[in-house]
């Protein structure tokens, strides 16, 4: 059993992060072998210490993974089953995905959804559940495609690549909003229409021009703040991520004069069955060859540095983690 292992040496220091051969297993009533795991944003604040991520020591980071069981208590669970975790508290609260075996409570599990492999499962992750969450509450607030594009921010991350091929595909235009013009080739093959600055959607008035039928914003801060004023009559503007910022800085117009909604995304407390349904419709609308040149993996060795380099900047996309030998 190989294992990223962060420790705390003492209540004063920062964790350390290192391989082990531990066999620990934490407490749990299905015994997982896990093939694949994945970094997201929240991983990389967790094994840098950037954040207080991780609620006790020692603790295998890592909120996402795939594998099969290989013992189970729980009868809804046999051995062989291919099953999946995004979220649900592994890799905060308890235990999580960077290790070749672990132990986890059979309610949090999600059986790996037909016609995806455990390495898509992985490719997918806590980043497209979070997309398909968002996606999913544009089509359930009745939003149809039309003239005006949807808007997606930080669209050069995990979340973001998968919110433009999904909604892509369910025939929305995307503006694609990054602060790297190199990557828009890139953002192109995911499915936007079109790439912009962050500042072409910058802004001072308390209201803009109508210019989105929807938002899906991935980083917050002065970003959400501008997608939101410029948002058009009746839209949705779905959130879930903070990189760019935790404060908004709004009047009340949007809301109040557009009805405009803002609709927030969280995938671990909420109902496993919440889970399972993101699950299914994100697998209903993979597409590996839309998303391939997005997704890169690594080895378990790797995941500090690119932990490291995730949160300078200088990862794209969605990265695997290699478990299985």
């Amino acid at each position: 059993m190989r294992s990223l292992l962060a420790t705390r040496p003492d209540q004063n220091a920062p964790p350390v992060v290192q391989l082990t051969d531990s066999t620990t297993l934490p407490t749990g009533n299905v015994t997982i072998a896990v093939a694949y795991s994945g970094i997201n944003y929240k991983d990389a604040l967790a094994v840098t210490n950037r954040a207080p991520i991780l609620r006790s020591f020692p603790m295998v980071p890592g909120i996402d993974l795939a594998g099969t069981v290989t013992a189970s208590d729980d009868p809804r669970w046999q051995v062989g089953d291919q099953v999946v975790i995004a979220g649900r508290g592994i890799g905060e609260r308890r235990s999580g995905g960077y290790t070749t075996m672990t132990r986890q409570p059979g309610d949090i599990l999600t059986r790996l959804p037909a016609g995806l492999t455990l390495a898509d499962a992985m490719a997918i992750g806590t980043a497209g559940i979070t997309a398909a969450m968002s996606v999913t509450a544009i089509l359930r607030a009745g939003i149809a495609p039309s003239e005006r594009p949807v808007l997606v921010t930080g669209a050069s991350g995990g979340v973001g690549m998968h919110a433009i091929a999904l909604l892509t595909q369910h025939g929305y235009s995307v503006t694609a909003v990054t602060g790297r013009p190199a990557l828009a080739d890139d953002l192109r093959r995911c499915g936007a229409t079109m790439v912009i600055s962050r500042e072409d959607i910058a802004g001072d008035k308390p209201l803009e021009r109508e210019r989105w039928a929807a938002v899906v914003d991935t980083v917050g801060g002065p970003v959400a703040s501008a997608a939101i004023r410029t948002t058009a009559y009746g839209g949705v503007v779905t959130m879930c991520g903070h990189a760019g910022g935790a404060q908004l800085d709004l009047t009340v117009y949007p809301l109040i004069l557009r009805g405009v909604q803002l609709v927030g995304i969280e995938s671990v407390n909420g109902p496993q069955a919440n889970v399972d349904a993101a699950w299914g419709f994100v697998a209903a609308s993979w597409d590996r060859t839309r998303l391939a040149h997005m997704i890169h993996s690594i080895p378990l060795a790797d995941v500090p540095d690119t932990c490291v380099a995730m949160l300078n900047g200088e990862r794209i996309g969605r990265t695997i983690v290699t478990l299985a030998d």
